[in-house]
């Protein structure tokens, strides 16, 4: 009976420990491994790992997957938006350059002498008009000649789906008549006669303003008889940007 319990003993075996440190030694290179991995920078390994170890500890990588798509189509989308408002503001300016080579052709033998200019600005496209040819001096009252160019001028922008504003501008010159006191209301009552021979002729109210600016915007100086003449005139600026 002793005999059988020292061969017993004898086969026992005593390397049993190899199994656990075998184990030990492969769990420990697996997280090398993945410390090895996670160091790299590359989205995609990460996006991977992450989505596994997420789905392996309750799920958390599905989230992490919608996390991703939702920065991902993100990008897209804002290019797309930029690249509209490019395209957009492109037509913009063909609009307003083609509605400029437009009026110059209309207005060309005024333009040609000197008695009306079109300007294309960053607030869109100006047509200064010089008083002479619309007013009697020191009055607001449209002569034919100047009602029959205003009319042409209407008949392009009554279609057009851009805000107009109508300036009148004067000398400094004081004036004080019962019909207008100052040149404030002689600028604002010229405005207001443009204004309202543009709505006569089609051009939808609102889309026109009328401003008087008086003598405070000169195109020249004041101090010569040719630089106030030029400083009289009417400014209809056809702006940038449609009215809805």
């Amino acid at each position: 009976m002793a005999r059988r319990k020292r061969y017993q003993e004898d086969n026992e075996n005593h390397e049993r420990w190899l199994i656990s440190y075998a184990d030990f030694i492969t769990l420990l290179f697996a997280f090398f491994v993945v410390m090895y991995a996670v160091s790299v920078v590359n989205i995609g390994k990460y996006t991977v790992l992450s989505e596994a170890l997420g789905d392996a500890f309750g799920g958390r990588g599905a989230a992490t997957k919608r996390t991703t798509q939702v920065e991902v189509e993100a990008l897209p989308l804002s290019n797309i938006i930029a690249r509209k408002r490019l395209e957009a503001a492109k037509r913009e300016r063909e609009r307003l350059d083609l509605l400029a080579r437009k009026l110059d052709s209309v207005l060309a033998p005024l333009v040609r002498s000197g008695k009306v200019r079109v300007t294309r600005n960053a607030r869109g496209v100006t047509i200064d008009i010089n008083a002479s040819i619309l007013f009697m001096e020191g009055d607001a009252t449209l002569g034919a000649g100047a009602r029959e160019t205003l009319q042409s001028v209407a008949q392009l922008l009554k279609d057009d789906p851009h805000a107009i504003e109508v300036e009148g501008h004067t000398d400094n010159l004081a004036i004080a008549n019962p019909a207008f006191p100052s040149n404030w209301e002689l600028s604002a009552v010229r405005a207001s006669t443009v204004v309202r021979l543009f709505a006569d002729n089609g051009v939808p109210e609102r889309r026109l303003a009328a401003v008087g600016r008086g003598a405070n915007q000169p195109l020249a100086s004041n101090d010569d008889a040719q630089g106030r003449a030029k400083n009289r005139r009417v400014a209809v600026t056809i702006l940038s940007g449609a009215v809805e």
